[in-house]
């Protein structure tokens, strides 16, 4: 039986799916300090998932990974996800979104 290594953070029920595939999963807990440092790695590798991501669907569901990862990075840092909404709501007002697509060149002082 081959062994494949990927020492990262994996969803809940991952094991589980392995194990019903016929694999034998190993895995560990992780404590509250490397569970964030691992959902932080987790970011990136979504985010560029993200970025290789072709079609509608498949930016749909990597944008469904980065949320997942988003809303357990305010988890474990004990921060609400309405509290999230409400900061983003507070710098929409306060410097705008993204719907007019502008592109800083530069600024001259």
């Amino acid at each position: 039986m081959k062994n494949f290594v990927y020492n990262k953070l994996v969803r809940d029920k991952i094991p589980a799916i392995i194990r019903r595939n016929g694999g034998i999963p190993s895995i560990a807990p992780l404590s509250a300090k490397r569970f964030l440092q691992e959902l932080k790695k987790k970011l990136f590798e979504e985010g560029k998932e993200l970025a290789d991501a072709k079609g509608k669907e498949m930016v749909r569901e990597e944008l469904s990974d980065v949320l997942e990862v988003l809303q357990g990075i305010a988890s474990a840092k004990k921060i609400s996800w309405k509290a999230v909404l409400k900061k983003q709501k507070e710098k929409n007002v306060a410097r705008g979104g993204f719907k007019k697509r502008i592109f800083l060149r530069s600024v001259k002082e």
